[in-house]
């Protein structure tokens, strides 16, 4: 059974979160470009992170296999970001457990909607997110090139 749990000021295994992303993010490196941002993470900038941003990370049985941290980016959207569940234990249902707690945030916040952004060339990506109620709304270019780099994805949220 997962555990989704908050990463706060208790949390001290950043070189475990930071193993966790790298290897997560690991596939990707030969499929995308401009490269992920995952690569110029440290422990120091993952604790930066949470201490910036709100963060959850999935335990099985006291191991750590998934995380995601999310941030209120305007007034209706909550930004999901840095979703990795180790690839052996991808889908099983952690990272839609983990989006589950992203969404509570959206309720408490009061926001309408979350948003998340992913590669164009990740489209089992795309296929994972749209099945846990994500759709494509916007196409976008990372600085410097002149061709679509990722899509934004939104999720509505239902009021509770």
């Amino acid at each position: 059974m997962v555990d989704i749990v908050q990463i706060d000021e208790s949390f001290e295994n950043w070189e475990g979160l930071l193993a966790l992303v790298q290897e997560a993010f690991d596939y990707m490196h030969t499929r995308i470009d401009p490269p992920s941002s995952a690569i110029k993470l440290t422990a120091d900038t993952l604790k930066s992170k949470a201490h910036e941003e709100i963060g959850y990370a999935a335990m099985i049985d006291g191991k750590l296999v998934g995380c995601l941290f999310c941030r209120q980016d305007a007034e209706d959207i909550l930004y999901v970001g840095k979703v990795a569940v180790l690839p052996n234990l991808q889908g099983q249902g952690i990272g839609r457990a983990m989006l589950k707690a992203a969404e509570g945030v959206a309720h408490a916040c009061g926001v309408e909607k979350l948003r998340l952004e992913t590669r164009i060339e990740l489209d089992n990506n795309h296929m994972r997110f749209e099945k846990w109620g994500f759709h494509k709304v916007a196409e976008k270019s990372h600085p410097g090139f002149d061709r679509v780099t990722y899509i934004q994805m939104e999720k509505p949220i239902r009021p509770v």
